[in-house]
């Protein structure tokens, strides 16, 4: 079984939380073997004319790479680095940490647990202010 409709759920928890304004951070980790690649973070921004967008920033062992995406084209950008080399997808809110899982046999999971944070990211608090919605 493919872990994709998992991590497509995983990705409508994401959403959400930017909707109701509960997004805090969200990071793709734990690679497999030693990698080129270290991390993702993903974090909200506002472009000009108050337009969202997701920043998402490659960590590489000797350089970062920053480019920014609407929500959709985020999960396209983010999806094929699951499995290839991520095992781990984070998303704190400030109801919950989310973390999606690729287990040993490549099957997805989704684990909820108490939140990290207690305030959502400052551009999404700034967008609720502005009444700006995705």
């Amino acid at each position: 079984m493919s872990f994709q409709p998992v991590f497509a759920l995983f990705w409508g928890k994401v959403k959400e939380s930017i909707e109701n304004h509960t997004y805090a951070k969200l990071t793709l980790a734990k690679t497999i073997g030693d990698t080129e690649l270290k991390n993702i973070y993903v974090r909200p921004v506002l472009l000009e004319n108050d337009v969202f967008s997701l920043s998402i920033t490659a960590r590489y062992k000797t350089e970062e790479i920053e480019s920014f995406h609407t929500l959709d084209e985020a999960f396209i950008v983010l999806a094929p680095y699951m499995n290839n080399p991520f095992l781990t997808a984070l998303l704190f809110t400030t109801e919950n940490d989310i973390t999606f899982k690729l287990n040993k046999k490549r099957v997805g999971t989704i684990i909820e647990q108490a939140p990290t944070f207690k305030n959502a990211s400052d551009v999404i608090l700034e967008m609720k202010e502005k009444g700006i919605s995705i």
